[in-house]
C-alpha cells in the first residue's frame, strides 16, 4: 500500500521536497528486509495483550497421544493458550498490505491464501477448543476430510491462477529439476534448453494441488513441540526470499539457468513476512511456551511456502529445504497405514517423527534445536544445486 500510494503521489512528493525520503519504498530488497522487521515487531508488540485475550477465552490446549509416557512428558503444556496463529496472520495481513505492490497478482494470491487457510484453521482451532463451554454433542473442530477439501480448493485455485499468469512464458510452466538447465548459458535472451519439459494444463495444475495441500498439513503436522514448526517455517522463508530475488529478475534468473517469471520478485515481501512474524512468534514460543500457533498458523505458513515455490517454478527445491516438514508428515502417513496394516503394529515408538525421539531420551529442546540445525543444512544443499546445473 505505501509503494502504491509514493505511486500516486510521487510528483506531488517531488514538489514540496519529501521525495527523496521516500524513494527507497521504490527497491524491492528494502521492502523485503523491512517487511521482515516490521512483521516481527508487530508480532512482538501485539503477542502480550493476544495471550491474555485468548487466556480469557480459556483457548487451551491439552495435547493427548496413546502413549502414557508422553502424556507426562507433555502435562506441562496442558491449558497453554493456542490459536497463536492469529498473531502470524494479523502480522502478514498487515505488512503484506502496507509494503507490497498491491497491483501484482502474485501478492493478490498471496493474500487469498492467508485469509484462506487462516480462516479454516481458525475454525478448526475454535471448535475444538472452545467445546467444552458448548452444549454436549457440539462438534469438536472439522473433520479430517472437510479440512482436506478445503487445502484441495484453495490449491486448485492457486495453480489455475498461477498457469494463467505464466501464460506467454514457458519458463513458468516447467518442471525444474535439480542438474537441468532452464536457459542455454551464454546466449542472448532468455532461450529456453531444448530439453526442458513443459508441464501441461492440468499436469501443473496437479503438482500446484498436491503441494498446497501437501505442504500445509505437513507444517500442521510438525506444529508439536514448543518453537519446532515456526523456527522452521523462518528458515525456509528466508530461503524463499533469496529464490524469489533470483526469479523475479531476467538478468539473474538467466545467470543462475533459473526460471525467470515475472512479478514474482514482489514475493520477497511475503517470504520476508513469514520470516519475521515466525521469528516474533518464537518470542513467545520457545520452551517453555507461551502460546501455540495452532491450525490457524501452521496451515497458511504451509500454504503460502507451497504457493511462493510454485509461482517460481521451485517445488524440488520446497522439498529439499521443507525436508524436515516433509518427515513429520511421511512418518505420520506410515504410521497410521502400517498399524491398519498389520492390525496393531508400529514403525515408530510415536508418531509423527519428532515423538518417536521424544520417547527416545532426546530433550524437546535438543530434539528442537536440532531439527532446525538440520533445516539449515538442506538449505545450504538446497543453495547448492542451484549452481550445478
Amino acid at each position: 500500500m505505501l509503494y502504491n500510494l509514493l505511486q500516486v503521489f510521487d510528483e506531488w512528493l517531488a514538489e514540496h521536497g519529501s521525495y527523496s525520503l521516500l524513494q527507497v519504498l521504490y527497491q524491492l530488497e528494502f521492502r523485503a528486509f523491512f517487511s521482515v522487521v516490521l512483521s516481527f515487531l508487530i508480532v512482538l508488540c501485539c503477542g502480550p495483550r493476544t495471550i491474555r485475550w485468548l487466556v480469557r477465552q480459556k483457548i487451551g490446549d491439552s495435547p493427548e497421544f496413546y502413549r502414557q509416557d508422553i502424556n507426562e512428558k507433555m502435562k506441562d503444556k496442558a491449558n497453554t493458550p493456542t490459536m497463536g496463529g492469529l498473531l502470524i496472520c494479523s502480522s502478514l495481513l498487515v505488512t503484506i498490505l502496507l509494503m507490497a505492490d498491491l497491483s501484482n497478482s502474485y501478492i493478490r494470491l498471496a493474500l487469498l491464501v492467508t485469509v484462506w487457510l487462516a480462516g479454516v484453521g481458525a475454525i478448526d482451532d475454535w471448535l475444538k477448543l472452545t467445546s467444552a463451554r458448548r452444549a454436549p454433542g457440539s462438534r469438536e473442530g472439522l473433520l479430517a476430510w472437510e479440512k482436506l477439501l478445503f487445502q484441495l480448493g484453495i490449491g486448485l485455485l492457486c495453480g489455475w491462477t498461477l498457469y494463467d499468469l505464466g501464460i506467454g512464458n514457458d519458463a513458468a510452466h516447467s518442471l525444474t529439476l535439480p542438474f537441468l538447465r532452464t536457459y542455454i548459458p551464454g546466449t542472448e535472451g532468455l532461450e529456453l534448453e531444448p530439453s526442458i519439459i513443459i508441464l501441461p494444463f492440468l499436469v501443473f495444475i496437479g503438482i500446484a494441488v498436491l503441494f498446497v495441500a501437501g505442504t500445509s498439513n505437513a507444517v500442521n503436522v510438525t506444529d508439536g513441540m514448543d518453537g519446532l514448526a515456526a523456527g522452521l517455517s523462518m528458515i525456509a522463508a528466508v530461503a524463499f526470499m533469496l529464490l524469489c530475488y533470483i526469479a523475479g529478475s531476467p538478468e539473474r534468473a538467466q545467470y543462475m539457468l533459473f526460471p525467470f517469471v515475472d512479478g514474482t520478485g514482489e514475493l520477497m515481501v511475503v517470504a520476508g513476512s513469514i520470516a519475521g512474524a515466525c521469528l516474533g512468534f518464537l518470542w513467545f514460543n520457545c520452551a517453555k511456551a507461551r502460546v501455540f500457533m495452532g491450525d490457524t498458523g501452521s496451515l497458511p505458513l504451509g500454504g503460502l511456502l507451497a504457493c511462493i515455490a510454485v509461482a517460481i517454478r521451485q517445488e524440488v527445491l520446497l522439498v529439499i529445504i521443507g525436508g524436515v516438514f516433509f518427515v513429520e508428515l511421511g512418518s505420520s502417513a506410515m504410521q497410521i497405514g502400517w498399524y491398519k496394516f498389520t492390525k496393531g503394529k508400529r514403525i515408530f515408538r510415536c508418531a509423527p517423527i519428532h515423538h518417536h525421539f521424544h520417547v527416545g531420551g532426546w530433550s524437546e529442546n535438543q530434539i528442537v534445536v536440532r531439527f532446525w540445525i538440520i533445516a539449515v543444512v538442506l538449505v545450504g544443499t538446497a543453495m547448492l544445486l542451484l549452481k550445478l546445473r
